[in-house]
């Protein structure tokens, strides 16, 4: 039915006879000559049809956007004047001799080219439809292209490809499970998992050495802008590797893949520790492409009469910065009253300022309401660490160091994009020396990574004082989004408990992870590896807004799929079979 696709012809092939199929991306009369642009996933081609072939006219006539054609027919050059530099195929047409309409289609409900403006809610409805836009289609292309990469680099140092289960049970890595209700089992559940991260780990006991997987993940997360309920991920993982080879091996495999899709060389990979991403950008996955950076200065107000900041920096858990915007200080009092409200969101409860218009000017040179508070020798301090100049504005932030982080932090980020210091490209780096721990609002430990990463001090030391512990954990991150987090694993039993121990998961560290407790004691090597997120990582190097733009039918936000109206009700009867009973029976609206 085809002999070519339509994007793969060119002036090579004129004079041929060629078939072609695809969709009518475009159709237009002029004086008598029909034009048909056709489209399939290779590309564009224009077909015309004249008068003299009557039959394929007509049919030519009739043809709507959408429609399935197939069509025969001649390749021929392009008139003088009428070359389109911006199609593959605008060297050549085809002459079409026969033409046939394999279905007809309604009008669709959005343009499918690069000019539509349909919202996303209608782009997901008609999924479908939306996948047949040119660049829906280079995306997805792009992303299979990274796919192969990936896979052939791995395979060639010796990895092999396993499957693990889907259908497990449920261990603690940071979100709620998805469960499955077992009709054998009665009243009892598998889970769909989070990570590979037991299997790989059991992998390695087994002597398999190098895995990896494109896998498939789920986590039932609270409704955030980017992220989706099921997602890919490349998990990777190897025995008798150190840090460094495990980091080593990953900026081979993603400058091998930048390389192969685009073109460009990724660069070097910095190394900052977990410390000193959070003193200078206020977060643990810095866009390094914005010059901007937090200033401590918690020793210059420690002893200034204005509680605002002497506060905070006399408190061991809070931290006092200041934040430079170079040539910001045209900023008027809306714009900074905007920036002050941006920074509420993330807990700060205001955001001082100082206006540096001549800085050799002094005191009078400079314009803030904070000013009477601070004596000129501090304020001049302050400008002088920054490296304040004329026409510069120096925000601040002073509170609860977590507040300072997340709100300076994104005010970096946000003044970066809004003052266009944002440089082009790509810029990676790894984050390495995390914490082990977190302190949850009650008091307790969480794991920063997951319980199952190696600290680097000895069980007795992580016991006697875990906030001081750290773990053998590296993140590569780039552009300011964190594509991988990995660590070497815990592979003696008695650290493994020590974690356990310091969770409080003692009572139920044998009931979920006694399999793995057994394991660690018949001989496991030291392993580790790293997950990468492979939506992420397409979004970047499309560079797309979101990561539903690179997945072919993602959820909506609220974690639901609108072209199939999933979730759905089910039948009665199939509850039944599950064990299971509603306690309230859903209305229609929740039914809708």
């Amino acid at each position: 039915m085809r002999s070519h696709y339509c994007g793969e012809l060119g002036s090579a092939q004129v004079g041929e006879q060629v078939e072609i199929c695809g969709w009518v991306h475009r159709r237009r009369d002029h004086g008598g000559v029909i034009f048909l642009d056709i489209r399939d996933r290779s590309g564009i081609l224009q077909v015309v049809f004249d008068p003299d072939t009557k039959e394929s006219f007509a049919l030519a006539d009739s043809v709507r956007n959408e429609f399935v054609l197939a069509a025969r027919g001649r390749v021929r050059p392009r008139p003088e004047g009428t070359v389109n530099p911006d199609m593959r195929t605008g060297e050549i047409e085809v002459l079409g001799l026969e033409l046939s309409i394999l279905n007809a289609a309604k009008t669709p409900p959005f343009q499918l080219d690069e000019y539509s403006e349909a919202g996303e809610d209608v782009r997901l409805r008609y999924r479908y439809l939306d996948l047949r836009r040119p660049e829906m289609q280079d995306r997805l292309r792009i992303r299979a292209q990274i796919t192969s990469e990936v896979r052939r680099y791995l395979e060639s140092d010796g990895y092999l490809d396993i499957e693990t289960p889907t259908l497990s049970r449920a261990t603690p890595e940071g979100a709620r499970d998805y469960l499955v209700p077992s009709r054998t089992h009665p009243g009892e559940f598998f889970a769909l998992p989070q990570s590979p991260q037991v299997y790989k780990q059991l992998l390695m006991m087994s002597g398999l050495d190098k895995y990896y997987q494109i896998a498939r993940c789920y986590r039932d997360e609270d409704l955030r802008a980017d992220r989706q309920p099921e997602f890919t991920q490349i998990d990777i993982e190897a025995s008798f590797v150190s840090q460094q080879q495990v980091m080593d091996m990953t900026e081979g495999m993603l400058k091998s893949v930048w390389r192969k899709v685009l073109d460009v060389d990724l660069g070097d990979f910095p190394i900052l520790t977990w410390d000193e991403a959070m003193r200078d950008f206020g977060i643990d996955r810095p866009d390094l492409r914005n010059p901007l950076r937090l200033v401590d200065i918690a020793d210059l107000m420690s002893a200034v009469d204005f509680k605002v900041f002497n506060g905070p920096a006399n408190d061991p858990h809070g931290r006092v910065v200041a934040l430079r915007a170079p040539g910001a200080a045209t900023l008027s009092r809306k714009a900074i009253d905007q920036y002050t409200d941006f920074v509420g969101r993330y807990g700060a409860r205001g955001l001082a300022y100082i206006k540096v218009n001549e800085l050799a000017a002094g005191a009078a040179g400079l314009q803030s309401p904070i000013l009477k508070f601070i004596p000129d020798d501090v304020t001049a301090a302050v400008l002088q660490r920054v490296g304040a100049e004329d026409g510069d504005i120096v925000f601040f932030g002073a509170d609860k160091r977590k507040v300072v982080n997340d709100a300076l932090g994104a005010l970096r980020n946000e003044l970066g994009a809004d003052l266009d210091l944002v440089e082009s490209g790509y810029r990676p780096c790894w984050v390495v020396d995390w914490p082990m721990f977190e302190r949850t609002r009650e008091g307790g430990f969480s794991a920063e990574h997951h319980p199952f990463t190696r600290p680097t001090c000895s069980p007795a030391e992580l016991k006697a004082d875990p906030d001081a512990a750290k773990a053998a954990a590296y993140d590569v991150v780039v552009n300011g989004y964190e594509l991988g987090g990995g660590s070497l694993r815990i592979h003696a039993e008695e650290m493994q408990t020590a974690v356990f121990d310091v969770l409080a998961m003692d009572s139920e560290a044998q009931a979920k992870f006694g399999f793995l407790l057994d394991a660690l004691q018949y001989g496991c090597p030291p392993h580790g590896g790293i997950a990468l997120g492979l939506d992420r990582l397409a979004m970047l190097i499309t560079e797309s807004q979101s990561i539903r733009e690179v997945i072919a039918f993602p959820k909506t936000q609220t974690a639901a799929c609108v072209m199939m109206a999933a979730p759905g009700a089910v039948e009665e009867q199939q509850l039944r079979d599950l064990h299971i009973r509603l306690r309230q029976a859903p209305t229609k609206s929740e039914h809708a």
